[in-house]
């Protein structure tokens, strides 16, 4: 078969297109911004590329057009191919259709952690000796890519509540069909297409009815929000997963160590298994006890599972380490995706845990289409405490302003860019000026950067970087940084 991709360079629909192209089907497609790392990425494969959304794209006469979300009505492309009858289908109907069909799919849904988990149940999967297939809207970095086929029957999808399509408004995961099913938490998100959390409900419980009676539902016994969902309806098997402390879990976790480096792992009351990692932050444990409880579902013991979390290496853009920089690497700068507060606060207190007094400095971007909503400002001032200081970009785009709810919480003293609990920058040049005043002005403190963004906040991480080496170095006065 071939299909044209129309929206083919997002994360979703370029991995799509590698998995098809893998199942040895023909692909095309376009977008409208056709550049690296996914075009590169999409033309190793032998995918051909095309920019924009021209009709006369049709001349490559597809057997069938995949629709990406990010097509509307009016787009020309979509406009013809509607006009002349051509038949055409979503992403993940195609996707479900053609890919997942006869596989034990096991998806994973929530508000957090569906990267991270998703990764550590491939992961988990693979030491198992399973080649399970994924797709996953991320980069492990245990994996050389985001997406394959797998040489099993077992699939990882992450399993995102975003709308299909223009003619589709069910979540994308509703037409996976999962046989194990991750719950690992559920908030208010995505509010340009969600009107409220009970919106959200509604599409998990649609997902929940797609699960078979023999398949398995894995749920945080922390969030009332999907126990209201379950309430709904529920046909298979439900197993909770929570932390020692509640002994209504059956998948039980218990920190070892602060910083969440070290932990232990129950079932049924007895202990299963030990895992010392490198990740942090009490919700990677939660993900954790989530991958080992699916993993465990396709026959995968514990301990099993526990040895192959031990060398789980993280995900890219999940609290990874970009350098380190000054004498001793005093000065560490870290990129995370957290773009919603309790992903904010959760990833800021496990790097607190495991830098004792050192200095912690929060650099965050409010970019996602809910935080330029304003939906979740009141909560930012509260979601960076575990910081000494947190650094605000101020986007022209954004129509609230940062400055009057951050000092609703008591946590901005100052907007002149001096020493304050928080401050908010109108550029990403002053940003980078402030914080390599902050760390340079005394060579004995220990830093650790985070750079909170899901987007590419005008590639702030390598000019950060390549300045703090700079002015380390001594190559750059601290003054030729600073902006009048």
């Amino acid at each position: 078969m071939h299909i044209h991709i129309l929206g083919i360079c997002g994360t979703f629909m370029g991995s799509l297109a590698q998995l098809a192209c893998a199942a040895g089907h023909r692909v095309t497609g376009c977008d409208s911004n056709v550049y690296p790392p996914m075009s590169t990425q999409l033309e190793q494969v032998g995918i051909e590329l095309i920019e924009g959304f021209q009709p006369e794209q049709l001349q490559l006469n597809p057997d069938m057009i995949v629709v990406g979300n990010v097509v509307s009505r009016g787009n020309p492309l979509m406009e013809a191919v509607m006009e002349r009858g051509i038949p055409y289908t979503s992403g993940p109907q195609w996707m479900s259709d053609h890919l997942l069909q006869g596989r034990w799919v096991m998806a994973v849904a929530g508000t957090h952690g569906k990267t991270t988990t998703s990764s550590m149940l491939a992961w988990i999967l693979e030491q198992a000796g399973m080649a399970p297939g994924y797709l996953i809207g991320g980069v492990p970095a245990n994996f050389s890519c985001s997406a394959r086929l797998g040489d099993s029957d077992f699939f990882v999808i992450e399993a995102d509540e975003y709308d299909t399509a223009f003619f589709d408004k069910r979540s994308k995961f509703v037409h996976y069909r999962p046989r194990t099913l991750v719950l690992n938490n559920l908030e208010y998100d995505h509010a340009d297409i969600f009107p409220d959390l009970a919106a959200i409900q509604r599409q998990f419980h649609h997902l929940i009815r797609t699960v078979p009676a023999n398949g398995q539902i894995l749920t945080s016994a922390d969030s009332a929000a999907l126990e209201e969902v379950l309430e709904m309806g529920c046909w298979s098997e439900v197993k909770r997963l929570g932390e020692r402390a509640n002994s209504d879990c059956e998948w039980q976790v218990e920190k070892r160590s602060a910083d969440g480096s070290h932990f232990c792992v129950y079932l049924s009351g007895e202990l299963v298994g030990e895992v010392s990692w490198g990740l942090r932050g009490d919700h990677n444990l939660q993900n954790a006890l989530a991958a080992l409880a699916a993993a465990r579902h396709v026959g995968v013991t514990p301990d099993h599972a526990c040895e192959a979390l031990a060398s789980f290496k993280g995900v890219k853009r999940r609290l990874e380490l970009l350098g380190e920089v000054g004498r001793g690497g005093r000065v560490k700068l870290y990129d995370d995706f957290a773009h919603h507060p309790t992903a904010i606060t959760s990833t800021l207190e496990g790097v607190r845990a495991g830098i004792g007094s050192d200095r912690l400095l929060a650099i965050i971007e409010p970019r996602s289409n809910t935080m330029k909503l304003g939906v979740h400002k009141q909560a930012l001032a509260d979601s960076v405490k575990a910081a000494d200081e947190s650094f605000w970009y101020q986007p022209g785009q954004l129509e609230w302003q940062l400055a009057e709810t951050l000092q609703s919480g008591d946590t901005l003293s100052s907007s002149d860019g001096s020493s304050s609990a928080a401050t908010v920058f109108a550029t990403t040049d002053a940003i980078v000026a402030a914080t390599v005043e902050r760390v340079t002005c005394d060579q004995s403190v220990n830093w650790h950067l985070v750079i909170m963004s899901n987007g590419g906040f005008e590639n702030i991480h390598q000019r950060l970087l390549t300045a703090l080496q700079a002015a380390l170095r001594g190559e750059t006065a601290v003054s030729d940084l600073l902006i009048d």
